[in-house]
Protein backbone atom coordinates (compact mmCIF):
# COMPACT_ATOMS: atom_id res chain seq x y z
CA UNK A 1 0.00 0.00 0.00
CA UNK A 2 1.23 3.54 -0.84
CA UNK A 3 0.25 6.92 1.19
CA UNK A 4 -2.85 6.59 2.54
CA UNK A 5 -5.96 8.61 1.77
CA UNK A 6 -8.94 9.49 3.35
CA UNK A 7 -12.12 10.44 1.04
CA UNK A 8 -14.23 13.43 1.58
CA UNK A 9 -17.38 13.01 -0.16
CA UNK A 10 -20.03 16.11 -0.07
CA UNK A 11 -22.90 15.77 -1.45
CA UNK A 12 -24.53 18.96 -2.73
CA UNK A 13 -28.24 19.72 -4.76
CA UNK A 14 -26.80 19.97 -7.79
CA UNK A 15 -23.37 18.47 -7.96
CA UNK A 16 -21.42 15.97 -6.23
CA UNK A 17 -17.81 16.82 -5.03
CA UNK A 18 -15.11 14.07 -3.48
CA UNK A 19 -11.81 14.93 -2.41
CA UNK A 20 -8.82 12.68 -1.70
CA UNK A 21 -6.85 14.07 1.36
CA UNK A 22 -3.60 13.11 2.48
CA UNK A 23 -3.16 12.64 6.54
CA UNK A 24 -1.60 16.01 6.78
CA UNK A 25 -4.84 17.91 5.08
CA UNK A 26 -3.36 18.41 1.44
CA UNK A 27 -5.90 17.92 -1.57
CA UNK A 28 -3.83 15.22 -3.67
CA UNK A 29 -7.48 14.96 -6.04
CA UNK A 30 -10.43 15.75 -6.51
CA UNK A 31 -13.73 15.38 -8.80
CA UNK A 32 -17.32 17.02 -9.18
CA UNK A 33 -19.91 15.49 -11.07
CA UNK A 34 -22.81 17.61 -11.59
CA UNK A 35 -26.48 16.33 -11.83
CA UNK A 36 -30.20 17.47 -12.62
CA UNK A 37 -33.33 17.45 -10.58
CA UNK A 38 -36.52 16.44 -11.77
CA UNK A 39 -39.79 18.95 -10.79
CA UNK A 40 -43.02 16.63 -12.00
CA UNK A 41 -45.22 19.11 -10.73
CA UNK A 42 -45.36 22.52 -8.66
CA UNK A 43 -43.60 22.62 -5.78
CA UNK A 44 -42.21 18.93 -6.41
CA UNK A 45 -38.31 18.52 -6.33
CA UNK A 46 -36.81 15.07 -6.89
CA UNK A 47 -33.88 12.87 -8.28
CA UNK A 48 -33.39 9.36 -8.57
CA UNK A 49 -31.70 7.84 -5.64
CA UNK A 50 -29.48 5.70 -7.89
CA UNK A 51 -28.00 9.35 -8.76
CA UNK A 52 -26.03 9.86 -6.20
CA UNK A 53 -24.25 6.56 -6.15
CA UNK A 54 -23.28 6.77 -9.93
CA UNK A 55 -22.19 10.21 -9.10
CA UNK A 56 -19.70 8.70 -6.42
CA UNK A 57 -18.56 6.53 -8.82
CA UNK A 58 -17.67 8.80 -11.43
CA UNK A 59 -15.83 11.13 -9.23
CA UNK A 60 -13.79 7.84 -7.87
CA UNK A 61 -12.87 7.06 -11.63
CA UNK A 62 -11.50 10.27 -12.14
CA UNK A 63 -9.95 10.28 -9.08
CA UNK A 64 -8.32 7.23 -9.73
CA UNK A 65 -6.43 9.05 -12.75
CA UNK A 66 -4.36 11.01 -9.64
CA UNK A 67 -3.68 8.69 -7.14
CA UNK A 68 -4.30 5.03 -6.68
CA UNK A 69 -7.63 4.39 -5.06
CA UNK A 70 -6.56 1.04 -3.39
CA UNK A 71 -4.59 3.78 -1.27
CA UNK A 72 -7.92 5.30 0.23
CA UNK A 73 -8.68 3.96 4.17
CA UNK A 74 -11.76 5.55 4.44
CA UNK A 75 -14.62 7.90 3.55
CA UNK A 76 -16.36 10.36 4.96
CA UNK A 77 -19.68 12.29 3.97
CA UNK A 78 -21.27 16.19 3.55
CA UNK A 79 -24.84 15.85 2.87
CA UNK A 80 -27.50 18.29 2.35
CA UNK A 81 -30.15 17.94 4.75
CA UNK A 82 -33.40 16.50 4.39
CA UNK A 83 -33.74 14.94 1.17
CA UNK A 84 -35.69 11.80 1.87
CA UNK A 85 -35.46 8.08 0.64
CA UNK A 86 -38.32 5.59 0.89
CA UNK A 87 -36.70 1.63 1.10
CA UNK A 88 -38.71 -1.38 0.42
CA UNK A 89 -37.85 -4.58 2.76
CA UNK A 90 -35.09 -5.66 0.12
CA UNK A 91 -33.17 -2.12 0.44
CA UNK A 92 -34.17 -1.14 -2.90
CA UNK A 93 -36.01 2.61 -3.77
CA UNK A 94 -39.91 2.91 -3.92
CA UNK A 95 -39.36 5.86 -5.52
CA UNK A 96 -37.65 8.85 -6.35
CA UNK A 97 -35.67 10.76 -3.17
CA UNK A 98 -37.72 13.75 -2.41
CA UNK A 99 -35.13 16.63 -2.39
CA UNK A 100 -34.58 18.85 0.63
CA UNK A 101 -36.34 21.90 -1.55
CA UNK A 102 -39.73 20.11 -2.49
CA UNK A 103 -42.47 21.95 -0.60
CA UNK A 104 -45.17 19.31 -2.08
CA UNK A 105 -46.32 18.99 1.88
CA UNK A 106 -47.49 22.62 2.61
CA UNK A 107 -50.68 20.77 3.75
CA UNK A 108 -49.55 18.17 5.72
CA UNK A 109 -47.32 20.75 7.52
CA UNK A 110 -49.73 22.52 8.89
CA UNK A 111 -51.85 19.28 10.35
CA UNK A 112 -48.61 18.72 12.11
CA UNK A 113 -48.78 22.52 13.55
CA UNK A 114 -52.22 21.78 14.43
CA UNK A 115 -51.55 18.35 16.18
CA UNK A 116 -48.85 19.33 18.16
CA UNK A 117 -47.70 23.43 17.72
CA UNK A 118 -44.61 25.14 16.48
CA UNK A 119 -43.48 25.62 20.35
CA UNK A 120 -43.67 22.47 20.92
CA UNK A 121 -41.35 21.81 17.51
CA UNK A 122 -38.97 24.13 18.63
CA UNK A 123 -38.99 22.91 22.14
CA UNK A 124 -38.70 19.09 20.43
CA UNK A 125 -36.43 19.32 17.22
CA UNK A 126 -34.93 22.68 18.06
CA UNK A 127 -36.29 23.63 14.42
CA UNK A 128 -38.89 26.62 14.69
CA UNK A 129 -42.05 25.97 13.00
CA UNK A 130 -43.25 22.71 11.18
CA UNK A 131 -43.07 23.62 7.25
CA UNK A 132 -43.13 21.86 4.15
CA UNK A 133 -39.70 20.70 3.28
CA UNK A 134 -39.18 18.87 6.74
CA UNK A 135 -38.96 15.45 6.37
CA UNK A 136 -41.93 14.88 8.76
CA UNK A 137 -44.42 16.59 6.58
CA UNK A 138 -42.89 14.67 3.60
CA UNK A 139 -43.69 11.16 5.35
CA UNK A 140 -46.71 12.06 5.93
CA UNK A 141 -47.67 13.28 2.45
CA UNK A 142 -46.34 9.78 0.97
CA UNK A 143 -48.89 8.03 3.53
CA UNK A 144 -51.29 10.27 2.41
CA UNK A 145 -51.34 10.33 -1.27
CA UNK A 146 -49.00 7.55 -2.08
CA UNK A 147 -50.72 4.48 -0.43
CA UNK A 148 -49.70 2.22 -3.07
CA UNK A 149 -45.79 3.37 -1.66
CA UNK A 150 -46.62 3.81 1.92
CA UNK A 151 -47.67 -0.14 2.15
CA UNK A 152 -44.64 -1.42 0.90
CA UNK A 153 -42.23 1.16 2.52
CA UNK A 154 -39.54 -0.74 5.18
CA UNK A 155 -36.96 1.57 5.75
CA UNK A 156 -37.04 5.61 5.83
CA UNK A 157 -33.36 7.32 5.10
CA UNK A 158 -32.06 10.18 4.91
CA UNK A 159 -29.66 10.97 2.34
CA UNK A 160 -26.47 9.90 4.28
CA UNK A 161 -28.27 7.19 5.71
CA UNK A 162 -28.83 5.73 2.13
CA UNK A 163 -25.24 5.72 0.75
CA UNK A 164 -23.87 4.12 3.90
CA UNK A 165 -26.17 1.66 3.74
CA UNK A 166 -25.56 1.12 0.07
CA UNK A 167 -21.71 1.08 1.23
CA UNK A 168 -22.14 -1.63 4.50
CA UNK A 169 -25.60 -2.96 4.05
CA UNK A 170 -25.83 -1.22 7.61
CA UNK A 171 -28.76 1.48 8.32
CA UNK A 172 -26.85 4.56 10.05
CA UNK A 173 -28.23 7.79 10.97
CA UNK A 174 -26.52 10.84 13.16
CA UNK A 175 -27.82 13.84 15.08
CA UNK A 176 -26.88 16.44 13.09
CA UNK A 177 -28.95 15.45 9.90
CA UNK A 178 -31.28 13.73 12.66
CA UNK A 179 -32.19 17.50 13.93
CA UNK A 180 -34.42 18.58 11.10
CA UNK A 181 -36.51 15.27 10.28
CA UNK A 182 -38.70 16.27 13.12
CA UNK A 183 -39.38 13.22 14.10
CA UNK A 184 -35.99 13.15 16.50
CA UNK A 185 -35.75 14.45 19.85
CA UNK A 186 -32.76 17.17 20.24
CA UNK A 187 -32.87 16.90 23.83
CA UNK A 188 -32.30 13.18 24.64
CA UNK A 189 -31.04 12.04 21.00
CA UNK A 190 -33.84 9.98 20.35
CA UNK A 191 -36.47 9.19 18.26
CA UNK A 192 -39.58 11.58 18.58
CA UNK A 193 -42.17 8.95 20.00
CA UNK A 194 -45.10 11.14 19.92
CA UNK A 195 -44.55 11.89 16.33
CA UNK A 196 -43.02 8.52 14.80
CA UNK A 197 -46.97 7.49 16.19
CA UNK A 198 -48.32 10.51 14.44
CA UNK A 199 -47.12 9.59 11.38
CA UNK A 200 -47.50 5.77 11.62
CA UNK A 201 -43.53 4.79 11.28
CA UNK A 202 -42.24 2.10 12.93
CA UNK A 203 -39.23 2.33 14.82
CA UNK A 204 -37.94 -0.02 12.84
CA UNK A 205 -38.14 1.54 9.65
CA UNK A 206 -35.47 4.11 11.04
CA UNK A 207 -32.19 3.55 10.64
CA UNK A 208 -29.69 3.03 14.12
CA UNK A 209 -28.42 6.37 15.87
CA UNK A 210 -24.60 7.55 15.55
CA UNK A 211 -22.52 10.35 16.55
CA UNK A 212 -20.90 12.05 13.88
CA UNK A 213 -17.52 10.95 13.08
CA UNK A 214 -18.25 7.09 13.83
CA UNK A 215 -17.10 4.07 12.23
CA UNK A 216 -19.98 2.08 10.70
CA UNK A 217 -18.53 -0.55 9.29
CA UNK A 218 -16.49 -1.91 6.26
CA UNK A 219 -17.52 -1.67 2.58
CA UNK A 220 -19.55 -4.64 1.42
CA UNK A 221 -16.59 -6.60 -0.84
CA UNK A 222 -18.85 -6.56 -4.47
CA UNK A 223 -19.07 -2.84 -3.92
CA UNK A 224 -15.30 -2.07 -3.18
CA UNK A 225 -14.74 -3.65 -6.25
CA UNK A 226 -17.00 -2.50 -8.45
CA UNK A 227 -15.85 0.81 -7.29
CA UNK A 228 -11.85 0.11 -7.92
CA UNK A 229 -11.07 0.55 -3.77
CA UNK A 230 -9.82 -1.92 -1.26
CA UNK A 231 -11.57 -4.57 0.70
CA UNK A 232 -10.46 -2.67 4.00
CA UNK A 233 -12.10 0.63 3.33
CA UNK A 234 -13.63 2.03 6.28
CA UNK A 235 -17.51 3.83 6.20
CA UNK A 236 -17.96 6.19 8.80
CA UNK A 237 -20.93 8.38 9.74
CA UNK A 238 -20.70 12.58 8.94
CA UNK A 239 -22.77 15.22 9.38
CA UNK A 240 -25.14 18.61 7.78
CA UNK A 241 -23.00 19.72 4.71
CA UNK A 242 -23.07 23.36 6.94
CA UNK A 243 -21.63 21.64 9.93
CA UNK A 244 -18.71 19.55 7.75
CA UNK A 245 -18.09 23.60 6.31
CA UNK A 246 -17.58 24.66 9.73
CA UNK A 247 -15.18 21.91 10.97
CA UNK A 248 -13.32 22.34 7.57
CA UNK A 249 -12.77 25.91 8.74
CA UNK A 250 -11.62 25.02 12.19
CA UNK A 251 -15.23 26.18 13.80
CA UNK A 252 -15.68 23.57 16.56
CA UNK A 253 -15.50 25.65 19.77
CA UNK A 254 -17.99 28.41 21.32
CA UNK A 255 -16.84 32.01 20.24
CA UNK A 256 -16.18 30.94 15.98
CA UNK A 257 -18.89 32.22 14.00
CA UNK A 258 -18.16 30.27 10.32
CA UNK A 259 -20.49 32.21 7.03
CA UNK A 260 -20.37 30.73 3.82
CA UNK A 261 -21.80 33.27 0.83
CA UNK A 262 -22.39 31.18 -1.80
CA UNK A 263 -26.02 31.46 -3.63
CA UNK A 264 -26.97 31.28 0.24
CA UNK A 265 -25.56 32.94 2.87
CA UNK A 266 -25.38 30.60 5.63
CA UNK A 267 -24.18 31.12 9.09
CA UNK A 268 -23.09 28.07 12.12
CA UNK A 269 -21.82 28.97 16.05
CA UNK A 270 -20.84 25.90 17.50
CA UNK A 271 -22.40 26.24 21.67
CA UNK A 272 -21.73 23.78 24.48
CA UNK A 273 -25.26 24.45 25.16
CA UNK A 274 -28.73 23.25 24.11
CA UNK A 275 -29.50 27.11 23.80
CA UNK A 276 -33.22 28.54 22.52
CA UNK A 277 -33.79 31.81 21.00
CA UNK A 278 -36.56 33.30 23.19
CA UNK A 279 -37.77 35.24 19.86
CA UNK A 280 -38.06 31.44 18.68
CA UNK A 281 -36.63 32.51 15.48
CA UNK A 282 -32.62 31.59 15.53
CA UNK A 283 -33.04 27.27 14.51
CA UNK A 284 -30.65 25.00 16.82
CA UNK A 285 -29.23 22.38 15.53
CA UNK A 286 -27.20 18.97 16.57
CA UNK A 287 -23.38 19.33 15.86
CA UNK A 288 -21.09 16.97 14.66
CA UNK A 289 -19.41 16.89 18.01
CA UNK A 290 -21.11 14.70 20.84
CA UNK A 291 -23.10 16.64 23.06
CA UNK A 292 -22.37 20.20 21.04
CA UNK A 293 -25.03 22.23 19.04
CA UNK A 294 -25.02 24.79 16.60
CA UNK A 295 -26.77 27.75 15.54
CA UNK A 296 -26.92 27.21 11.94
CA UNK A 297 -29.33 29.52 9.60
CA UNK A 298 -29.16 30.75 6.20
CA UNK A 299 -30.62 32.85 3.83
CA UNK A 300 -30.57 34.33 -0.04
CA UNK A 301 -28.04 37.12 -0.65
CA UNK A 302 -24.87 35.92 -2.33
CA UNK A 303 -27.55 35.40 -5.69
CA UNK A 304 -28.20 38.92 -5.23
CA UNK A 305 -24.96 39.86 -6.37
CA UNK A 306 -24.94 36.85 -9.36
CA UNK A 307 -27.97 38.58 -10.13
CA UNK A 308 -26.61 42.01 -10.37
CA UNK A 309 -23.33 40.98 -12.53
CA UNK A 310 -25.49 38.92 -14.76
CA UNK A 311 -28.06 41.78 -15.37
CA UNK A 312 -25.94 45.02 -15.14
CA UNK A 313 -22.15 43.69 -15.56
CA UNK A 314 -22.50 43.11 -19.34
CA UNK A 315 -18.93 44.76 -20.06
CA UNK A 316 -17.37 43.04 -16.85
CA UNK A 317 -18.49 39.26 -18.28
CA UNK A 318 -17.57 40.34 -21.85
CA UNK A 319 -14.08 41.53 -20.67
CA UNK A 320 -14.17 37.97 -19.11
CA UNK A 321 -14.66 36.34 -21.92
CA UNK A 322 -11.82 38.51 -23.57
CA UNK A 323 -9.37 37.99 -21.04
CA UNK A 324 -9.74 35.75 -18.85
CA UNK A 325 -10.51 37.86 -15.79
CA UNK A 326 -12.92 36.87 -13.50
CA UNK A 327 -16.00 39.27 -14.00
CA UNK A 328 -16.57 39.00 -9.87
CA UNK A 329 -12.80 40.12 -9.89
CA UNK A 330 -13.27 43.22 -12.08
CA UNK A 331 -16.36 43.67 -10.09
CA UNK A 332 -14.45 43.43 -6.79
CA UNK A 333 -11.93 46.69 -8.15
CA UNK A 334 -14.78 48.44 -8.86
CA UNK A 335 -16.66 48.55 -5.55
CA UNK A 336 -13.21 49.35 -3.91
CA UNK A 337 -13.11 52.58 -5.15
CA UNK A 338 -16.18 53.13 -3.43
CA UNK A 339 -15.93 54.69 0.03
CA UNK A 340 -17.67 52.64 3.19
CA UNK A 341 -21.15 52.54 3.40
CA UNK A 342 -21.53 53.65 -0.30
CA UNK A 343 -22.01 56.89 0.50
CA UNK A 344 -25.30 56.49 1.89
CA UNK A 345 -26.80 53.58 -0.68
CA UNK A 346 -28.07 50.60 1.29
CA UNK A 347 -29.27 47.11 -0.47
CA UNK A 348 -31.59 44.88 1.03
CA UNK A 349 -30.29 41.73 -0.98
CA UNK A 350 -34.08 39.78 -0.22
CA UNK A 351 -34.59 38.44 -3.65
CA UNK A 352 -36.47 35.63 -2.19
CA UNK A 353 -37.58 35.99 1.18
CA UNK A 354 -35.26 36.53 4.31
CA UNK A 355 -34.80 34.04 7.03
CA UNK A 356 -33.69 34.20 10.14
CA UNK A 357 -33.13 35.94 12.44
CA UNK A 358 -35.53 38.41 10.95
CA UNK A 359 -38.01 36.07 9.15
CA UNK A 360 -40.38 37.57 6.40
CA UNK A 361 -40.77 34.95 3.37
CA UNK A 362 -42.25 38.16 1.38
CA UNK A 363 -39.61 40.44 1.71
CA UNK A 364 -37.84 41.38 -1.57
CA UNK A 365 -34.55 43.18 -2.88
CA UNK A 366 -34.48 47.11 -2.38
CA UNK A 367 -32.11 49.47 -3.05
CA UNK A 368 -32.75 52.43 -0.76
CA UNK A 369 -31.01 56.26 -0.60
CA UNK A 370 -29.98 56.91 -4.83
CA UNK A 371 -28.88 59.95 -5.75
CA UNK A 372 -26.91 61.11 -9.08
CA UNK A 373 -23.44 60.79 -7.14
CA UNK A 374 -24.36 56.84 -6.99
CA UNK A 375 -22.71 54.98 -9.97
CA UNK A 376 -22.76 50.95 -10.65
CA UNK A 377 -19.62 50.68 -8.49
CA UNK A 378 -22.12 51.33 -5.88
CA UNK A 379 -24.17 49.04 -5.80
CA UNK A 380 -21.82 46.31 -6.39
CA UNK A 381 -20.31 47.63 -2.97
CA UNK A 382 -23.97 47.88 -0.93
CA UNK A 383 -24.77 44.42 -2.15
CA UNK A 384 -21.32 43.28 -0.56
CA UNK A 385 -22.06 45.81 2.26
CA UNK A 386 -25.36 44.34 2.60
CA UNK A 387 -24.32 40.59 3.12
CA UNK A 388 -22.13 42.02 5.94
CA UNK A 389 -25.35 43.53 7.76
CA UNK A 390 -26.94 40.14 7.48
CA UNK A 391 -23.62 38.70 9.11
CA UNK A 392 -23.78 41.57 11.77
CA UNK A 393 -27.44 40.82 12.70
CA UNK A 394 -26.87 37.25 12.96
CA UNK A 395 -24.06 37.76 15.58
CA UNK A 396 -26.18 40.15 17.43
CA UNK A 397 -29.15 37.51 17.63
CA UNK A 398 -26.74 34.78 18.51
CA UNK A 399 -24.87 37.63 20.91
CA UNK A 400 -28.77 38.29 22.71
CA UNK A 401 -29.08 34.50 23.83
CA UNK A 402 -25.72 34.73 25.61
CA UNK A 403 -23.63 33.39 23.64
CA UNK A 404 -20.35 35.51 22.54
CA UNK A 405 -18.20 35.69 19.07
CA UNK A 406 -14.92 36.57 19.19
CA UNK A 407 -13.91 35.77 15.52
CA UNK A 408 -15.39 35.03 12.20
CA UNK A 409 -14.11 32.32 9.90
CA UNK A 410 -15.39 32.59 6.18
CA UNK A 411 -15.60 30.01 3.17
CA UNK A 412 -17.30 29.46 0.09
CA UNK A 413 -17.23 31.60 -3.11
CA UNK A 414 -17.32 35.05 -1.22
CA UNK A 415 -14.14 34.26 0.79
CA UNK A 416 -11.85 34.53 -2.25
CA UNK A 417 -12.69 38.67 -2.04
CA UNK A 418 -10.12 39.86 0.23
CA UNK A 419 -12.16 43.23 -0.63
CA UNK A 420 -15.17 41.56 0.69
CA UNK A 421 -13.59 39.75 3.53
CA UNK A 422 -12.30 43.20 4.84
CA UNK A 423 -16.21 44.43 4.73
CA UNK A 424 -17.27 42.19 6.64
CA UNK A 425 -14.46 42.71 9.65
CA UNK A 426 -15.28 46.00 9.43
CA UNK A 427 -18.92 45.91 9.57
CA UNK A 428 -18.86 43.28 12.56
CA UNK A 429 -15.59 44.44 14.10
CA UNK A 430 -14.81 41.19 14.71
CA UNK A 431 -11.43 39.75 12.96
CA UNK A 432 -12.20 37.81 9.93
CA UNK A 433 -9.92 34.36 9.12
CA UNK A 434 -9.48 32.61 5.72
CA UNK A 435 -8.18 29.60 5.69
CA UNK A 436 -6.88 27.49 2.79
CA UNK A 437 -9.12 25.10 2.39
CA UNK A 438 -11.84 27.91 2.62
CA UNK A 439 -12.73 26.25 -1.06
CA UNK A 440 -12.94 22.87 0.23
CA UNK A 441 -14.23 22.87 3.60
CA UNK A 442 -17.37 20.60 2.88
CA UNK A 443 -15.34 17.65 1.90
CA UNK A 444 -12.16 18.59 4.09
CA UNK A 445 -14.55 18.93 7.54
CA UNK A 446 -16.06 14.90 6.41
CA UNK A 447 -12.52 13.64 6.24
CA UNK A 448 -11.90 15.26 9.31
CA UNK A 449 -14.23 13.59 10.93
CA UNK A 450 -13.81 10.28 9.03
CA UNK A 451 -9.78 10.29 10.07
CA UNK A 452 -11.14 10.65 13.74
CA UNK A 453 -13.61 7.60 13.32
CA UNK A 454 -10.63 5.63 12.44
CA UNK A 455 -8.16 6.58 14.82
CA UNK A 456 -5.84 8.58 12.54
CA UNK A 457 -6.46 11.19 15.08
CA UNK A 458 -7.31 11.20 18.68
CA UNK A 459 -9.68 13.54 18.43
CA UNK A 460 -11.59 16.46 16.59
CA UNK A 461 -9.74 19.07 17.64
CA UNK A 462 -6.20 17.12 16.88
CA UNK A 463 -7.23 16.59 13.31
CA UNK A 464 -8.62 20.31 12.62
CA UNK A 465 -4.56 20.96 14.58
CA UNK A 466 -3.26 18.83 11.94
CA UNK A 467 -5.68 19.63 8.78
CA UNK A 468 -6.26 23.01 9.03
CA UNK A 469 -3.60 26.49 8.27
CA UNK A 470 -4.85 29.70 7.73
CA UNK A 471 -4.20 31.55 4.87
CA UNK A 472 -4.85 35.61 6.06
CA UNK A 473 -6.20 37.60 8.31
CA UNK A 474 -8.34 40.75 8.13
CA UNK A 475 -8.56 42.70 11.33
CA UNK A 476 -11.26 45.51 11.55
CA UNK A 477 -10.86 48.92 10.80
CA UNK A 478 -12.54 50.83 13.84
CA UNK A 479 -12.87 53.91 12.03
CA UNK A 480 -14.95 52.03 9.28
CA UNK A 481 -16.27 50.51 11.63
CA UNK A 482 -18.29 53.66 12.97
CA UNK A 483 -19.23 54.73 9.61
CA UNK A 484 -20.77 51.02 9.41
CA UNK A 485 -22.54 51.11 12.83
CA UNK A 486 -24.46 54.15 11.30
CA UNK A 487 -25.42 51.80 8.30
CA UNK A 488 -26.37 49.23 10.14
CA UNK A 489 -28.81 50.89 11.81
CA UNK A 490 -30.26 52.46 9.09
CA UNK A 491 -30.54 49.12 7.32
CA UNK A 492 -32.22 47.22 10.27
CA UNK A 493 -34.98 50.30 9.97
CA UNK A 494 -35.18 50.07 6.59
CA UNK A 495 -36.46 46.01 6.80
CA UNK A 496 -39.15 46.53 9.68
CA UNK A 497 -39.71 49.74 7.86
CA UNK A 498 -40.95 47.68 4.60
CA UNK A 499 -43.06 44.72 6.51
CA UNK A 500 -46.50 46.51 6.24
CA UNK A 501 -45.68 46.62 2.14
CA UNK A 502 -44.54 43.21 2.28
CA UNK A 503 -47.73 41.98 3.26
CA UNK A 504 -49.76 44.21 1.27
CA UNK A 505 -47.69 42.67 -1.42
CA UNK A 506 -48.17 38.78 -0.38
CA UNK A 507 -51.40 39.52 -0.49
CA UNK A 508 -51.90 40.05 -4.34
Amino acid sequence: MGKPFILGIDVGTTSLKAAAFDYEGNKCAEAIEEYALTTPALNFVEAPCALYLSSIQKCLAHIGKSIDCKDITTFGFSVQGETLCFLDENGAPLQNAIVWMDNRADKEAELLRAQFGDETCYAVTGQVSFEACWPAAKVLWVKRNKPEVWARVRHILLLEDYLIYWLTGKFAAEGSLLTSTLYWDIRTKEYWDEMLSYLGVRREWLPDIYESGECVGTILPEIADSLGLSHDVKITTGCLDQAAGAIGVGNIRPGIFSENIGAALAVCVPTKALVYDPNRHMPVHYFATPDTYMMHTFTTGGMCLRWFRDAFCKAEIEMQNQTGLDSYYLMDKEADAVPPGSDGLIALPHLQGSMAPDVNLNAKGVFYGATLVHTKAHFIRAIMESLGYIICRNIEAIDAMGIQIDQIRTMGGGSKSDIWNQIKADITGKTLTVTYSSQDTACLGAAILAGKAIGVFPSIEAAVGAMIKVKKTFEPNMERHAVYAKQYEKFKLLFSSLSALYALDSKE
